[in-house]
């Protein structure tokens, strides 16, 4: 059987059915090939439940806390079943809901394993697609006119590490856990790994995060950095910085894991319940028929232009799978660009120094545009605005005033730079930045917004205020 397509997709993540309702919006007939289940990892292993359970964290450690605003709750306890529980609800919500903008698009979903195939007795171009069913089913084949690769990516582990996936774990296996450990080693402190020392952290494990780089997230601002490695001191994190893990090291027994890490020339051993590889996530490239085409492939990922177009003309790529920003906001616009440059429509690229990225930990975290040892390294002279959410009277109000905004402009064209935060509800805050950063504005600009009061959003005027020392409350 073969069926025509204006388009196929590979992937029916967050970047692909997005491509997919825009394609559909657009007029094209379209398919999208998933092997697993719509919305990929962003909504069953990544965004979606990892954000639910930090919401569950997030209220155990505030019912735990009641008393400092006047309220007694007796023998507050966790239900991690529950936590576990109402993390699927929201995941099944949300994936009813993708089936539903499937439908509503009219947009085909075949569940299979797409491979791209070369020149055919279907098309003399590569693109023809065989879905391949795990029951055995004959294989389908769609005749697109165009195709859009959109994978994704799975976790990494270490060389030499063999995963058992019960003692030794990705944070696919953590967000399956029936019940939570005592202790826990975390191989990485960037951003997922963070996000999970800060979770369970707040669910009372023992948890010691080993980091290679000089300072726990290494993509962040070094203030940032160390402000949230002294808050996760706090609740109790260890912290173990330029160390190599020693993959060979690895014991497991029926109780708990063992490795060794090299730190400062010194070897050391770490011992806990499970350890979770956060080693960053590799693009799926492989098996999907690139060897059929012409596609450049270099350091594991696909290589395109700036219109997500491969060396086939006909076929584009999106989303982890090319490498860069591995976000699901930043695949969707990708997806969106693609499309709209099919269709002849002249889309704007996307200026990825205007993409926010965020981390859900506690405290969160938050930015857009250059660090300032970037900025430094790029030439610019600079002119630094930081200001403290102690200065705050809504983050005082609302019981976290940790943490502050750091705002970065040029003083020479006074442009902003990089807008940096830490503290509570950043990741809801960051898109003034953005706009502003889209907007070329200025921090005058930002400073001179008015800001309502009392809210947690004033912190952001008085930083852009704090770049030429204007601040009021500081």
């Amino acid at each position: 059987m073969a069926e025509d397509y204006d388009l196929v997709i590979l992937g029916g993540g967050t970047g692909g059915y997005v491509a997919a309702i825009r394609a559909s919006q657009l007029g094209m007939k379209v398919a999208v090939v998933e092997k697993e289940k719509l919305g990929g990892t962003c909504l069953h292993r990544g965004c979606i439940p990892s954000k639910a359970l930090l919401r569950s964290a997030e209220v155990y450690r505030q019912a735990k806390s009641a008393h400092t605003y006047g309220i007694d709750i007796e023998a507050v306890s966790l239900n991690f079943s529950q936590a576990q529980a109402r993390k699927q609800q929201v995941v099944d919500k949300l994936y009813q809901g993708v089936h539903s903008l499937m439908n509503k698009g009219k947009i085909d979903v075949f569940k299979g394993f797409g491979r791209i195939l070369g020149p055919s007795i279907f098309s003399p171009i590569p693109g023809t697609i065989s879905v391949e069913y795990a029951n055995g089913e004959e294989n389908t084949m769609l005749i697109p006119k165009n195709v859009l690769i959109a994978t994704g990516s799975t976790p990494n582990t270490l060389p030499g590490l063999k995963m058992d996936h019960n003692r030794i774990i990705t944070s696919d296996d953590a967000l399956q856990l029936t019940e939570l450990p005592k202790s826990i080693i975390i191989v990485g402190g960037g951003v997922i790994g963070i996000e999970w020392a800060s979770m369970l952290a707040d669910f009372e494990v023992d948890v010691t995060v080993i980091e290679y780089a000089e300072q726990i997230l290494p993509t962040e601002d070094h203030a940032v950095a160390k402000e949230v490695e002294r808050l996760l001191k706090k609740k109790g994190i260890n912290f173990v910085k330029q160390a190599q893990v020693l993959s060979d090291t690895v014991q497991v027994d029926g109780e708990s894991v063992t490795v060794q890490a090299e730190v400062n020339g010194d070897k050391q051993e770490f011992q806990a319940e499970k350890m979770l590889l956060s080693v960053g996530r590799k693009a799926n490239t492989t098996n999907i028929g690139l060897e059929n085409t012409d596609i450049i492939v270099e350091n594991g990922v696909i290589q395109t232009n700036q219109y997500y177009q491969t060396k086939e003309s006909h076929i584009y790529a999106i989303g982890d799978v090319i490498g860069g920003m591995q976000l699901a906001h930043v695949a969707s616009h990708e997806g969106i660009v693609a499309v709209e440059h099919m269709a002849d429509q002249d889309p704007m690229t996307i200026n990825y120094d205007h993409v926010p990225a965020c981390i859900y930990s506690n405290p969160e975290v938050a930015r857009v545009g250059l660090t300032e040892k970037q900025a430094k390294e790029q030439g610019y002279s600079l002119k630094v605005g930081k200001f403290p959410f102690q200065a705050v009277g809504k983050a005082l109000v609302y019981g976290e005033a940790d943490g502050f905004v750091k705002i970065i402009a040029d003083k020479a064209t006074d442009d902003l730079l990089g807008v940096h935060m830490v503290g509570p509800h950043v990741t809801d805050m960051i898109s003034e930045a953005v706009l502003a950063k889209v907007l070329d504005a200025t921090p005058w600009e930002i400073a001179h917004t008015i800001h309502p009061h009392p809210t947690l959003a004033e912190i952001v005027g008085e930083a852009a205020l704090a770049v030429d020392g204007k601040q009021i409350h500081g």
